[in-house]
C-alpha cells in the first residue's frame, strides 16, 4: 500500500473520457476505475475511495497506462460522462435492431417491468432503454401529445395525454422510475447528477420507423424529479386547413384572409387550443419557393421545412420582441412570432404588418373580439389596431364522441332552454369501448368563430364600441360563434353535453 500512496495527484479537473474498445468500460466503471486523456495522456484514473477495487481491476488487464488519482468530485464527474457514452452506445445498438426491442401491447409490458430484474440494476442498461422505447412507442400508437413520468412517495407513474386529458398508463417501481428518468436525461443532454434545479432539453429518436422530436421537462418534486415530454411533429404531420375540422365557411373566410399581401391575423384560445397547429397549417397553406417566411417560436414545435424557424432563448437575450427585430432586417414577406406576450412585441408586430409584411400571431383571450381590449390594454393606439387587423379566429379543440360506443340520452328542459337547444331531439353521451380506450372520446375537432376587421368594424371602434358591443353587433349580423359551432356539434351527436360544457358553451 505504500506505493499506492506516492500515486500523482490531480484536484478539481473536468477531464474527457478515452474509451476504447479493446477494454470492457461497464465492468471497468463497475470497479471504479476510469480512463481519461490528460495532456493527450491516455492515463487510468482512480480516486482514493475506491483504490484498491480499481488497482485489483487493473492489474487483470493488459493495460499499460500511468495511473493518476483525481478528488472524488473530478472523477464522480468522469464518471458521469462515461455512463451518457454508455447509454447512448446501449441506445445506439438497440435503436438499429428488430422490432424486438419494444414492448408493444401494454399487459407484456406490465409483465417485463414486474418480471425483470435487471431494470434494478446498473450494470446493464438495456432493459431501461427497451422500457424508454416502449414509452414512445406505446405513445405514438395511442395518439398521445404528451408524456408525464412522475415520482409519488412508494412508486412511479406514466400518464399520457390523448386528446387534451390525462390518461394513467402504468405504474412504475419507485428505483425504476430514477433509472427512466436518467435514461431520458442522457439521451436530451440533461445533467444526470443534477436532481435539484429544473432542466429544459430535447431529443430526437427513431421508434417503429417513425422520427419523432421530443421536448424535455425535468422539475425536482418533494418525492423526487418528475418528467414531461411534448412530442413534436414533423413538417410531413403539420395538418391542412381543411382537415383541422373547421366548417366550410370558415375555412373559405380565413382563406381570403391569408391572401391579404400585409396586415396582421391572430389565432386566439386558452392552452393546449391548437393555435401552433393552426398557425402552421395556415403557413403551410401560403408557402411558396417564392416567399421568404420566417418565424420567432417558443417551443418550435413543428420543424416545418419550408419555413426558416427562430427559437426564443432568454437566457441569451432572444426574445420574442429581439426575434422580431431581427426577422424585419432579413426581408421577409411573411412573418409568424409564436405569442404576443408583452406591449413591446405587439407593437413591433402591428407595425411590421403596417410596412407591407403578412403578420400572424396568438393571443391569449377566450374570443375573437376580446383581441380588440388587449391590444389596446397593451398599449397599442386604436389607428393602428383597425388599420392592420384583418382578422381574428378564436378557437378550442373538441372531443368528438366515440362513434362505436356512443348512446343515446335525454338532456332535461331547462338545459335545452338554456342552450336554446332543439326539444324532441336525440342527443348522445359518452360510453366507453375498446375502440376508444373506455374514454368515450376518439378524437378532436377543431371549433371556432372567424371576426373579420371590415368597415363596419372600423366604424364602431371611431364611435368608441367597445369589444363586447362590437360583438353583440356582429351576432346580429350573423356572425356564428364558438357556443353556436358546439350547439351543431351537439344536434349532430358528434360531442356530449358534458364536453359542450367544458369547452365553454355557457361563456357566450
Amino acid at each position: 500500500m505504500a506505493n499506492f500512496l506516492r500515486l500523482p495527484l490531480l484536484e478539481n479537473l473536468d477531464l474527457e473520457p478515452f474509451w476504447s474498445d479493446e477494454i470492457d468500460n461497464a465492468l471497468a466503471m463497475r470497479h471504479n476505475l476510469l480512463f481519461a486523456s490528460i495532456r493527450e495522456q491516455k492515463c487510468s484514473i482512480v480516486t482514493r475511495d475506491y483504490l484498491a477495487m480499481a488497482l485489483n481491476h487493473l492489474s487483470r488487464l493488459d493495460v499499460k497506462l500511468p495511473i493518476i488519482e483525481v478528488d472524488i468530485d473530478s472523477f464522480e464527474r468522469l464518471k458521469n460522462k462515461f455512463l451518457e457514452i454508455k447509454t447512448s452506445s446501449d441506445f445506439d445498438s438497440i435503436a438499429t435492431e428488430s422490432g424486438d426491442d419494444i414492448i408493444e401491447v401494454e399487459s407484456d409490458l406490465l409483465d417485463f417491468i414486474r418480471n425483470s430484474q435487471d431494470l434494478l440494476s446498473n450494470e446493464e442498461s438495456a432493459p431501461v432503454v427497451k422500457l424508454v422505447n416502449s414509452l414512445f412507442f406505446q405513445a405514438i400508437k395511442r395518439g398521445a401529445s404528451d408524456i408525464h413520468i412522475e415520482t409519488l412517495e412508494k412508486k412511479g407513474e406514466v400518464r399520457l395525454r390523448i386528446d387534451g386529458a390525462l390518461k394513467k398508463h402504468l405504474d412504475i417501481d419507485k428505483n425504476i422510475t430514477g433509472l427512466v428518468i436518467s435514461r431520458i436525461k442522457v439521451i436530451s443532454n440533461l445533467d444526470i447528477s443534477e436532481k435539484r434545479v429544473p432542466q429544459d432539453g430535447r431529443t430526437q429518436v427513431t421508434i417503429a420507423g417513425k422520427s419523432l422530436d421530443i421536448r424535455v421537462s425535468v422539475l425536482p418534486t418533494y418525492y423526487g424529479e418528475r418528467v414531461v415530454m411534448r412530442m413534436l411533429m414533423q413538417s410531413e404531420h403539420i395538418p391542412t386547413l381543411k382537415s383541422l375540422g373547421f366548417p366550410e365557411d370558415l375555412t373559405e373566410n380565413l382563406n381570403r384572409l391569408l391572401t391579404h399581401p400585409h396586415g396582421m391575423i391572430l389565432v386566439t384560445g386558452p392552452t393546449g387550443s391548437g393555435k401552433s397547429t393552426t398557425l402552421h397549417a395556415c403557413l403551410q397553406h401560403i408557402a411558396t419557393p417564392d416567399k421568404n417566411i420566417i418565424t420567432v417560436e417558443d417551443p418550435v414545435e413543428y420543424n416545418a421545412e419550408n419555413v426558416n424557424q427562430i427559437q426564443v432563448n432568454p437566457k441569451v437575450g432572444l426574445t420574442f420582441a429581439a426575434g422580431l427585430r431581427s426577422i424585419l432586417r432579413q426581408d421577409p414577406d411573411i412573418i409568424m412570432v409564436g405569442e404576443i406576450r408583452d406591449s413591446e412585441t405587439a407593437d413591433i408586430a402591428l407595425r411590421s404588418a403596417l410596412t407591407g409584411h403578412l403578420m400572424l400571431s396568438t393571443l391569449h383571450t377566450n374570443d375573437a373580439t376580446s383581441a380588440l381590449s388587449r391590444l389596446m390594454d397593451m398599449g397599442i393606439e386604436e389607428f393602428l389596431i383597425s388599420s392592420t387587423l384583418l382578422g381574428v379566429l378564436a378557437q378550442r379543440l373538441t372531443r368528438q364522441l366515440c362513434p362505436t360506443c356512443k348512446a343515446p340520452t335525454e338532456l332535461p328542459r331547462v338545459i335545452l332552454d338554456d342552450l336554446k337547444l332543439p326539444e324532441g331531439h336525440i342527443y348522445y353521451k359518452a360510453n366507453g369501448c375498446k375502440e376508444c380506450d373506455y374514454t368515450g372520446y376518439r378524437g378532436r375537432r377543431a371549433v371556432g368563430e372567424l371576426f373579420i376587421m371590415d368597415d363596419d368594424v372600423k366604424m364602431m371602434m371611431k364611435e368608441g364600441y367597445n369589444d363586447h358591443q362590437i360583438r353583440v353587433e356582429l351576432k346580429k349580423r350573423g356572425m356564428l360563434t364558438i357556443a353556436d359551432r358546439l350547439r351543431e356539434m351537439l344536434i349532430a351527436g358528434d360531442t356530449s353535453y358534458e364536453e359542450a360544457i367544458r369547452i365553454g358553451i355557457m361563456e357566450d
